[in-house]
């Protein structure tokens, strides 16, 4: 079965606290609710993939343990293909635990469990050149690199006809440019958000305001597509929109002014939406445009995926706004 993207990443189960506000160093906050979810990066991507009614699975791992069967079957109940997803007899699942304030932002704390521990040979390279579109997300690493080594190696020998999306997060960002290079050189779409491609191309991680003219943010989008013949790349800044470019053509897409519960998996609905624009053959702007789209709506529940929409409800945003995609 050809599928249209498959995703390659971390398997979470996200336990989320509702929090007062975050608490920094020798600070203290308190806990007014909490809930779980399903998490990581790119199966909250490919989640919102299937929602959109493309064909999706996953490369990962989980362990033998109550979050590992919650994860594998919703999955399943997703309608995501999880031929490549490895059950393995020994470990514990990943699980992050999240903590929310009042207007949405977010500090979470990951545990990886054995989502860094998947082997070159256990990844079907067949299963991996059935999809039109890759889409790699970050490993924690810090202990077992196995997982990204894994990643690297499967970049190699992926077939030319596989389009290969990667949003490194903060976790691979951090690593620096001779760890990025090796995945630089085999991605056609980088998806990163300002601040990390800030930190990646000046050192810092401040986040910059759209102005007229020419801004910071395109001139470093510009400068990694210059060094590494990136063909597309989407920069997201969150409540400011997000800035596309490829071969030539860059656009800046305003944020929809939605009320925001959560910004957990954001990035991932924006990645979900840019990527159903790109596989359905729509333009860059209106790829972008989608990805806003998909992401104000993952911000209106708590959760990475409660708020992602089906394709009626895309369609349908598509139908009423069919005059900014001109």
């Amino acid at each position: 079965m050809k599928l249209d993207a498959v995703g390659f990443g971390a398997l979470n189960m996200d336990k989320l606290f509702r929090v007062n506000r975050i608490a920094y160093e020798d600070e203290e906050s308190y806990i007014t609710g909490s809930s779980e979810s399903f998490g990581g990066s790119a199966a909250n991507t490919v989640v919102g993939l299937s929602r959109l009614g493309m064909k999706t699975g996953f490369i990962g791992k989980v362990g033998p343990d109550r979050e590992g069967s919650l994860l594998h079957n919703n999955l399943k109940n997703e309608n995501i293909d999880t031929k490549g997803v490895i059950l393995t007899e020994n470990g514990r699942s990943g699980t992050v635990n999240g903590y929310v304030d009042g207007e949405g932002q977010r500090a979470l704390y990951v545990d990886p469990g054995v989502n860094d521990c998947i082997g070159e040979n256990e990844v079907d390279k067949d299963y991996v050149d059935s999809t039109k579109v890759l889409h790699i997300t970050s490993f924690v690493g810090n202990f077992n690199e196995k997982s990204i080594d894994t990643q690297k190696n499967i970049l190699n020998e992926i077939s030319s006809k596989v389009c290969v999306s990667f949003d490194p997060g903060r976790l691979y960002i951090e690593r620096g440019v001779e760890f990025l290079d090796k995945f630089f050189m085999h991605t056609d779409i980088l998806l990163i958000n300002q601040a990390e491609l800030n930190l990646l191309t000046t050192g810092k991680i401040e986040y910059s305001r759209i102005s007229t003219g020419m801004t910071e943010t395109q001139l470093n989008t510009d400068k990694i597509q210059a060094e590494y013949g990136i063909e597309i790349v989407a920069v997201k800044m969150g409540d400011n929109g997000s800035i596309v470019s490829s071969e030539g053509e860059s656009y800046f897409t305003d944020a929809f002014d939605v009320p925001c519960l959560d910004t957990t998996g954001a990035g991932d609905a924006f990645n979900a939406g840019f990527l159903h624009g790109f596989i359905t053959g729509e333009s860059l702007k209106q790829s972008a445009i989608e990805g806003n789209y998909v992401a104000s709506r993952c911000v209106t529940e708590h959760g990475a995926t409660d708020g992602l929409p089906d394709i009626a409800k895309l369609e349908n945003f598509i139908n009423r706004n069919q005059i900014h995609f001109s």
